[in-house]
């Protein structure tokens, strides 16, 4: 193969942006050859914008139509990982976008489901890609912070006014998204907290306040509080109600700590290790010798269209993914156990009881104020839902 020929399935925000990237041949070996939507009118502007691209009304036509390899997923939560085990049977690759799905129980179906196609399997976790958390992460898996002792991230810049709530009936609903913030808005910070240091949680702890400030009927508003097997600790806090909001990402390590906060990374490196001062020091309110470095700027960042040219390179040459599809599932189980501690009210455990929490969420889209006209769904899993946003 000389050349990968892309589908996306739904052509909303995210999907059409997927294919103007594609089309302005910004990817070596990658061309944009067809794209489906269930949305006639999105179905007609493809056809206008993209006169040498097919138009599909569903997936399996495009997948069956023999002018795809790989197919980038851009449909609503719900839909990505039952796209994504259709597209692996098929024998395409697939890229998904974020969140993997709404509940760990499906994406690890979509996991198992890629594992056996033998075909590449990517997520869109762009944030990967910038040199900032790059940076973060190799100073962290290189033992130049230490062993990892707290995080702290407050990532509250994400404002959405109530007009944004408004803007379709899906948004914000149990039903139709499947959460709030957690799900929309925060799945690239939830996987890169897990991704720069290196380990996931043994145990969660959180509060989640649903409509606040907001007439809807999912969390905007959440403190978490994680505990790690080391003994660290760490807090996630987000909100989309406050204005003006704060981005800022904290962690502290044996040889001092790492913040990165308005787009700089800061380094308070300690001249010796804590624990190696601390067994000596003899002096009452000493503290170590501490360095404040400031980490010379890494670049721009890629951003999706870096997924992308990286997805492709590993389809054509083999390349190394940056954001394998199979890990989406850990920011995922992070999002559920912060959800099920807050409905239960209580401690939850990783790894997550995946039965537990998909039983709370049923609870939940069964008194959603969402309604899409379609048959009932098994009681086993949520509304499937189609559609493009």
């Amino acid at each position: 193969m000389s050349k990968v020929r892309y589908g996306i399935i739904g052509i909303g925000n995210m999907g059409s942006g997927h294919a103007n990237t594609l089309k302005s041949g910004a990817i070596a070996g990658a061309e944009l050859t067809a794209v489906c939507d269930g949305i006639e009118s999105k179905r007609a502007w493809a056809r206008e914008k993209w006169s040498d691209v097919a138009v599909f009304e569903d997936s399996a036509s495009m997948i069956a139509s023999g002018l795809v390899d790989a197919v980038i997923v851009a449909c609503p939560h719900y839909d990505h990982p039952s796209e994504a085990i259709q597209a692996f049977a098929q024998g395409m690759h697939v890229l998904i976008e974020k969140p993997a799905g709404v509940y760990a129980k499906q994406v690890r179906e979509m996991n198992d489901a890629a594992a056996a196609s033998g075909r590449k399997f990517g997520i869109v976790y762009n944030q990967r890609m910038n040199p900032l958390y790059r940076k973060l992460r190799e100073l962290i898996s290189s033992g130049e912070l230490g062993e990892i002792r707290r995080t702290n991230w407050i990532i509250t810049n994400w404002y959405r006014p109530q007009a944004y709530y408004d803007s379709g009936t899906w948004r914000a609903t149990w039903a139709g998204e499947g959460g709030g913030v957690l799900i929309n808005q925060c799945p690239h910070n939830l996987d890169l907290w897990q991704w720069t240091i290196g380990m996931m949680p043994t145990r969660i702890r959180a509060f989640c306040q649903n409509g606040k400030h907001r007439n809807i009927e999912v969390e905007n508003d959440v403190t978490a509080y994680a505990e790690y097997a080391n003994g660290a600790t760490g807090v996630f806090i987000t909100s989309t109600a406050d204005a003006p909001g704060t981005n800022r990402f904290e962690v502290t390590g044996e040889r001092g700590k790492i913040v990165i906060e308005d787009g700089k990374m800061t380094f308070w490196r300690l001249r010796e290790p804590e624990p190696e001062f601390n067994a000596r020091n003899r002096t009452p309110f000493a503290g170590p010798e501490c360095w404040k470095i400031e980490i010379p700027d890494q670049g721009p960042s890629p951003e999706h269209a870096g997924i992308i040219r990286n997805f492709t390179d590993a389809i054509l040459s083999g390349t190394e993914l940056v954001a394998p599809g199979e890990e989406g599932i850990r920011g995922l189980t992070i999002s559920n156990a912060i959800h099920l501690s807050s409905w239960i009210d209580g401690w939850v455990d990783l790894p997550l009881d995946e039965e537990l929490h998909l039983a709370e969420l049923n609870k939940r889209i069964a008194t959603s104020s969402y309604r899409k006209e379609a048959p009932a769904a098994d009681a086993s899993k949520p509304a499937d839902l189609t559609g493009t946003f």
